[in-house]
């Protein structure tokens, strides 16, 4: 959750690159804290935008964050979605100046970041993580919310809140777990210790590892634009049933499934996607 600096601060001594991905990209709505656009048919991309402070993440720009998932959820004609940052951070942990003077009653009271992990909860249309650079504490947490991550040569993920005398609390000690294994899990917390992009996609973390940040945003983009292509109804189900293979054993899990396949047979874009297969024909989703 938390954002250890010191460990990226002697590699992030030198002036800023100028990487900007969504620089060719239409504009969309103006927040303080991120970029959005729409640079492909269907997607949706939302840059994380704080480039003096690594992307560090503050309340604010999680309420921008909710809010612009929250727009493109309810935009019919966004299919998917890409969450990026910049070439040097995707997210260095969450803003130390925010929490620093935090007191036990102040945080419990208010439920301190509990809306951080808000999108999980609302967001139905697929998440798709590009990370370049470091992804540290509550933003390894913020990529694993997502639904796919894709990860550049250089990204770094780690929980190191160990350091700072604290857990992780955005979901870290969770969804890690569930990603790498307990054993893999334990040690990183526990240690602070950092994951590379390699070790990333070798142990489950990312789904694909990339040659450079431009081919990880772009991949990321492909991906989100094909997901897009497919019908909006039977795309929300699929996410649906992997996300509750998490919660459920493999019986309730496969019953569970079975029967979110028998109501999609009530759906208009089943007997579309059906009988353009049997036509051999391209099938036009009514997303109904």
């Amino acid at each position: 959750m938390q954002a250890f600096r010191s460990s990226v601060r002697a590699a992030t001594r030198a002036p800023a690159c100028g990487f900007h991905f969504a620089r060719n990209y239409s504009s969309g709505k103006t927040y303080e804290h991120l970029l959005v656009s729409s640079p492909k048919p269907g997607v949706g991309l939302v840059q994380l935008n704080r480039p003096k402070a690594l992307n560090a993440l503050c309340t604010p720009l999680i309420l921008e964050l909710n809010a612009a998932l929250r727009n493109y959820q309810a935009d019919k004609s966004i299919g998917a979605i890409v969450l990026t940052g910049s070439e040097r951070a995707f997210a260095a942990g969450a803003d130390i100046k925010e929490m620093k003077d935090l007191t036990f009653s102040t945080a419990y009271g208010n439920d301190f970041i509990e809306n951080w992990s808000e999108l999980v909860t609302f967001l139905k249309k697929p998440l798709i993580v590009a990370v370049n650079g470091y992804a540290l504490g509550g933003g390894c947490e913020l990529a694993m919310m997502g639904d796919i991550i894709y990860a550049g040569p250089k990204a770094v993920f780690g929980q190191p809140e160990i350091k700072l005398g604290t857990i992780p609390g955005g979901g870290g000690s969770q969804r890690l777990t569930r990603a790498i294994g307990k054993s893999r899990a334990m040690e990183i917390i526990l240690t602070g210790d950092n994951i590379s992009a390699k070790q990333a996609g070798e142990w489950g973390l990312a789904a694909k590892v990339f040659d450079t940040p431009e081919a990880t945003v772009d991949a990321a983009l492909s991906t989100a634009e094909k997901i897009a292509s497919y019908s909006q109804i039977a795309v929300k189900a699929c996410k649906e049933v992997v996300n509750k293979s998490q919660e459920l054993g493999i019986r309730d899990g496969v019953d569970f499934e079975r029967r979110i396949f028998h109501g999609l047979f009530g759906s208009k874009d089943q007997t579309v996607g059906m009988t353009a297969f049997a036509d051999k024909k391209k099938p036009e989703w009514m997303n109904e």
